[in-house]
């Protein structure tokens, strides 16, 4: 076996190259783990998280997963567009606050999976792509995202979140309903 022998300089510089090469794993690793804490916050739902509309566990279905908050603190989570405006349209019937206290509504683009203000997407309505209980308003954050998935997928039109009215709700909720 053969050794070489390693200057002083030459081994303190070995060593300040392998310290800097763990500084620089272990800074990354941090910021990569705050970078996706940050992102996927609004995914982190208890498992028993249940839909206050159908009662469907919404932490199963994450591509699906809408929110509004209302208040500083209370958040409600759906399985669905169509249950979330649902419980926006007529929150007394599912014992939630008043929709003067809702201060976000967020939904998710379907195609990149992206949290969006759900009152600034494009839903299209009518298409071939099924939710979790059934027909669904798909969203996306741009017009012409939604209006490729229209001719893709076969969908009856695009909404804009003013234009979902509780008929458009109750024809997609018609047949799927699993509580009262």
């Amino acid at each position: 076996m053969r050794r070489t022998l390693l200057s002083t300089g030459e081994r303190m510089q070995t060593t300040m190259i392998k310290r800097y090469v763990l500084l620089f794993i272990v800074t990354s690793g941090f910021w990569l783990t705050m970078a996706s804490a940050g992102a996927s916050s609004e995914n982190n739902i208890s498992a028993d998280e249940r839909c206050p509309v159908c009662g469907m566990f919404v932490a199963k279905y994450e591509a699906w997963m809408t929110r509004i908050r209302a208040g500083e603190t209370s958040d409600f989570f759906f399985d669905g567009v169509k249950d979330m405006m649902a419980f926006y349209q007529n929150p007394a019937a599912y014992n939630g606050p008043e929709r003067s206290a809702f201060r976000e509504i967020r939904v998710k683009d379907y195609y990149s999976l992206e949290w969006l203000d759900g009152r600034r997407a494009f839903y299209v309505i009518g298409s071939d792509v099924y939710g979790p209980m059934g027909h669904e308003l798909i969203p996306f954050a741009s017009r012409a995202a939604a209006e490729s998935f229209l001719t893709d997928h076969h969908g009856r039109g695009i909404l804009s979140f003013d234009e979902i009215t509780v008929e458009i709700v109750e024809e997609l909720r018609a047949g799927s309903r699993m509580k009262k």
